[in-house]
């Protein structure tokens, strides 16, 4: 089948900001539409996103332009063209022609590379995620685990916290619902908490709560730690049972000139700050960290990696940006243990495939991810379970554009069901 129409659209994001939705149509009157998120905390090598600059329209940060490139360069070449990532992804890159999508823009291209996925799964008569998992490779497809965020703190909302992201993590629990019932009693119980001490429980970007902790330096994240650990017992849940994850975004705080890291007006070197990681982990539930050290910073992911990565999961997202040979690099390096896959990172389906790829193929954990300013569109969660990724990042157990992507996990879970 070939592609009749496609277009594209300026909407709104979950922080009122613009982003694209493409509506494409086949020639057999089949429908599909996508829309891509937006990230607050970039890696410094991610594809480029397309702003307007136009001061009277949204702050600047419209995005006609991108829209414009699809409707006006993009659309065109492919009208008529048969419903093929692989080669579709080619000719846009091919199209583009510089290394981090500069010319479109990766918020023109990646939409397209979705709507294109879903086509021809459609096509096919498969859900998206048995395409996903055949263009992969994959031996199989499964659901994952998710990393359910409760607290948020660094540039996802003005609570005062360092640390970005506080997530809770259910790990022995056998079904969608299961696992959902699970965030959602704890996120409910950290909310009674919250109140029950008169803090703020207005939410951040990704739907974790917010509060402002009047506590000085580290005690901050220590007394946002205590507060989650009540949560889960609260809710009548076991520490082994319901682990904790963090996302530090440390980058922010990086002092480049330096080579140290500034929090809370104190200067930490790498050491200093993997015992501060390292004293989380032995007095709370944690299994993950995310992001411990900048992106530039492969001294720090060296000596963090060797510290703590026999114990702990150690995510990288900036140090990767879901670019194959970032990923590549870091393996050589002794990066870090786990992958943060973002497809709008790279600008395209079958090259996020390639990062799952790489990192699968050297024993990396891989997590698929959500971005702060989120859409409704569930891509990623047929991407995580067609991957067998096993991992999924997508906010807080509330919010629509959060849970859009829990919902399509329950679909996905009937498909499963005899």
């Amino acid at each position: 089948m070939t592609i009749d129409f496609l277009r594209a659209y300026e909407i709104l994001d979950s922080r009122g900001r613009p982003t694209v939705e493409v509506y494409l149509r086949l020639k057999s009157g089949g429908e599909v539409t996508a829309s891509i998120p937006s990230g607050a905390s970039r890696g410094l090598a991610e594809a480029a996103e397309l702003r307007d600059s136009n001061p009277d329209r949204f702050n600047g940060m419209g995005v006609q332009r991108a829209v414009y490139h699809i409707n006006g360069l993009i659309a065109p070449a492919l009208e008529g063209h048969p419903c093929d990532v692989v080669a579709i992804d080619g000719l846009l890159v091919t199209l583009d022609g510089t290394q981090k999508k500069e010319r479109l823009g990766a918020n023109a291209i990646l939409p397209v590379s979705m709507a294109i996925a879903r086509a021809q799964a459609k096509v096919h008569g498969m859900p998206l995620y048995v395409l996903l998992q055949q263009l992969l490779g994959a031996e199989e497809v499964a659901l994952p685990y998710c990393l359910f965020n409760i607290l948020n703190g660094g540039i996802h909302a003005n609570s005062g916290l360092a640390i970005q992201e506080f997530m809770i993590v259910p790990r022995k629990f056998q079904s969608v619902s299961e696992l959902l019932s699970v965030a959602t009693d704890v996120y409910e119980s950290l909310r009674r908490e919250l109140v029950a001490l008169g803090l703020s429980t207005a939410v951040g970007d990704e739907g974790g709560f917010a509060p402002v902790f009047t506590d000085t330096g580290f005690d901050k994240e220590r007394r946002a730690l205590d507060l989650v650990v009540k949560a889960i017992t609260g809710a009548g849940y076991k520490l082994e049972d319901v682990s904790i994850a963090l996302d530090v975004a440390v980058s922010q705080f990086y002092n480049k000139k330096a080579d140290r890291y500034d929090f809370y007006g104190t200067s930490y070197d790498h050491e200093a700050l993997i015992e501060v990681y390292d004293e989380f982990a032995r007095n709370y539930p944690i299994i993950s960290i995310e992001d411990g050290m900048h992106e530039n910073d492969m001294k720090g992911w060296q000596l963090l990696t060797k510290a703590l990565g026999a114990d702990l999961q150690l995510v990288g997202d900036d140090v990767f940006v879901t670019h194959v040979d970032k990923i590549q690099e870091g393996v050589d390096k002794g990066v870090a243990n786990a992958v943060l896959i973002k497809p709008n990172q790279v600008g395209t389906v079958t090259e996020t495939l390639a990062a799952i790829a790489v990192a699968q193929e050297n024993q990396y954990s891989v997590i698929v991810s959500h971005r702060s300013g989120e859409t409704n569109d569930d891509f990623i969660v047929d991407l995580a379970v067609g991957s067998n990724a096993g991992q999924l990042k997508a906010g807080a157990p509330v919010r629509g554009e959060r849970v859009a992507k829990y919902n399509r996990m329950l679909a996905i879970e009937r498909d499963f069901l005899p």
